[in-house]
């Protein structure tokens, strides 16, 4: 006999949501794709934010990914698109802003299950995130350089915030991707684990939560966050004006198509 859905939950395309006792559970859910960003997903990650700050039945909330990877980044078919007719990229790319700015807005603390590779947008998704648990396994990076690309949707503001400068300019003008035992060991995620011990780990931060003072929780999260929402209200605007100019480029079309080829962009 199934369980009959939660009405309360709000239903997404390419965003599965459930609610456990107070904890809600946020999963990209394009595994088919590696959970690539397409322009559904845009929309669609611009409003669940939302959605999951004014939900009164939970206090903590987890954000992972369906299948082996958290995300890929970009879809590659819908960059594909964008860089033919960059009008298109400049129609979605006020949703990059409103992203960032409403998971930092967030008041509940958010828990990542960094379950397999996030990469680009996937990794600032990642990042954004108040604590990250790691499967071993995964890899974690923001290779927009790589096709030509500014990384202006979220990246310039937060790897700084959590590396430090000089490492973040290391990974992000060379996109190297890095293994969930190096992000640790740099502090770019907060734990490494295996990943047959990845569920656990998370389900026992989340209760810790969930047993903790929720407003002093939430208000020192807010607290802490008033000095990233000022740094991306610093950057973001001039970060996504930069990446528009490069999906302009003839180097972000090459990149793009190199990416679809499986080849490395000729040089």
């Amino acid at each position: 006999m199934s369980t009959p859905a939660d009405t309360s939950l709000r239903s997404y395309k390419t965003i599965a949501l459930e609610r456990k006792g107070r904890l809600l559970t946020l999963t990209l859910n394009r595994p088919d794709t590696l959970n690539a960003v397409n322009r559904e997903m845009h929309e669609e990650l611009a409003d669940v934010f939302d959605f999951a700050a004014l939900d009164e039945h939970s206090e903590v909330v987890v954000l992972t990914g369906a299948g082996r990877a958290f995300s890929a980044g970009g879809d590659l078919e819908h960059m594909a698109r964008n860089a033919a007719n960059p009008e298109l990229f400049d129609n979605e790319v006020r949703l990059a802003k409103r992203i960032v700015f409403a998971l930092l807005d967030l008041d509940k603390p958010v828990v990542c299950r960094l379950n397999g590779h996030a990469v680009g947008l996937g990794a600032t998704l990642a990042l954004l995130c108040d604590v990250i648990f790691a499967a071993e396994n995964a890899k974690i990076g923001d290779p927009h350089v790589a096709i030509g690309l500014v990384a202006g949707d979220g990246g310039a503001a937060i790897w700084p915030q959590r590396i430090g400068f000089g490492r973040a300019k290391e990974y992000l003008l060379t996109g190297e991707l890095l293994t969930a035992k190096q992000a640790q060991e740099i502090g770019l995620v907060n734990h490494c684990v295996p990943a047959a011990d990845l569920d656990g780990a998370v389900e026992a931060f989340c209760e810790r939560l969930l047993k903790g003072s929720s407003n002093a929780i939430r208000w020192t999260k807010v607290l802490i966050n008033l000095e990233l929402k000022r740094v991306a209200t610093a950057v973001m605007d001039a970060g996504i004006a930069y990446e528009a100019v490069t999906v302009r480029s003839a180097e972000h079309r090459a990149g793009v198509k190199a990416l679809m080829e499986k080849r490395k962009p000729d040089r």
